[in-house]
């Protein structure tokens, strides 16, 4: 049997194919497949029909009209993927706004000659993507190697879990996924949480990601900030939370005091950290790993377990604003 031929349409699932061994078998992919770099030899067959800007609020108002209208946010080159003749098609219906949505997928697929199995990932917890990196290995026939890189990421979830300081009520944590309006962490990103040691009074682990009213930040006493949007680098961070400055519920925040009286001594403060959302925690993949560790150094001082290179930074407030 020659090797599969395998599509992703899905950024975490390529970084899952990838960790089973499976990359040499990429013929397709998402224009947001962009990790590991390796990916870039295969062609892109999607696009985004809304244009990506750092403007937090117009893009949450273009996505909400567009799924009020039934319109999709993604393309698909329909022909282009038919070309390619894949056997495995991978993706996901868990997040509607994330990718291309999964019916457009199957209707897809079941035109094709060659057939090609769907495999649909929907992990809402990090223990189901490990799972996912054994089904995605079992797709494509890199069942062995995907098993040991699944124990290997299981060992080191472990590993770091044990840094965390035990049997004390850690920091709370404030999570936001989305700045305008706040989105607050769900699926895995409260289980990583509480492994690292904190809590994440405003969502529970399974749960989707949704948006917290002023008076529920508040009541959540946050110790700790982290502003990772869903999809944005750190640049596009950056300015979604200057477009923060002012706002009222923003700066009741006794992190952002904090780092406001520390920005106006001269003094560094690590507690608001401005997290590159593009990369980690919003992608269910095995880069989960990397943002507990990243959680268990910075939550329990344990600057070991920070992985080298992790895009995080600490917020600088700007200095008309303080």
């Amino acid at each position: 049997m020659p090797p599969p031929r395998v599509v992703s349409l899905l950024p975490s699932a390529t970084e899952l194919l990838f960790a089973a061994g499976g990359g040499h078998l990429l013929v397709g992919r998402s224009h947001e497949c962009d990790w590991p770099r390796e990916a870039a030899h295969a062609p892109v067959l999607t696009a985004a029909r809304i244009a990506h800007t750092p403007d937090a609020a117009a893009i949450d108002r273009a996505v909400r009209e567009a799924m009020q209208s039934g319109a999709s946010l993604y393309a698909l080159d329909e022909a282009r993927l038919a070309a390619l003749a894949p056997d495995v098609i991978l993706t996901q219906d868990l997040c509607e706004v994330c990718s291309i949505d999964l019916g457009t997928v199957e209707r897809v697929a079941r035109a094709l000659p060659s057939r090609p199995q769907v495999v649909n990932l929907n992990p809402t917890t990090v223990w189901q993507v490990l799972d996912d990196l054994l089904r995605v290995g079992d797709a494509v026939g890199c069942a062995d190697a995907a098993r040991a890189a699944a124990t290997a990421l299981r060992d080191r979830l472990w590993t770091a879990a044990e840094l965390a300081v035990p049997f004390v009520d850690g920091p709370s944590l404030l999570f936001l996924e989305w700045t305008d309006p706040p989105f607050v962490g769900g699926h895995w990103t409260p289980e990583l949480i509480a492994m690292a040691g904190g809590r994440h009074p405003l969502n529970a682990t399974g749960a989707k990601s949704r948006v917290a009213t002023r008076d529920e930040i508040a009541a959540s006493a946050p110790e700790r900030v982290v502003v990772a949007p869903c999809g944005f680098p750190l640049p596009a961070v950056r300015e979604a939370v200057r477009a923060l400055d002012g706002a009222e519920w923003w700066e009741a925040l006794e992190p952002v005091r904090a780092a406001r009286a520390a920005a106006a001594r001269g003094e560094p403060c690590d507690r608001v950290m401005l997290v590159d959302g593009n990369q980690m925690f919003n992608r269910p993949g095995p880069r989960l790993v990397d943002a507990l560790e990243w959680l268990v150094g910075w939550l329990n001082d344990r600057p070991e377990a920070v992985p080298a290179g992790f895009p995080a930074e600490a917020w600088q407030p700007r200095p008309h604003a303080a």
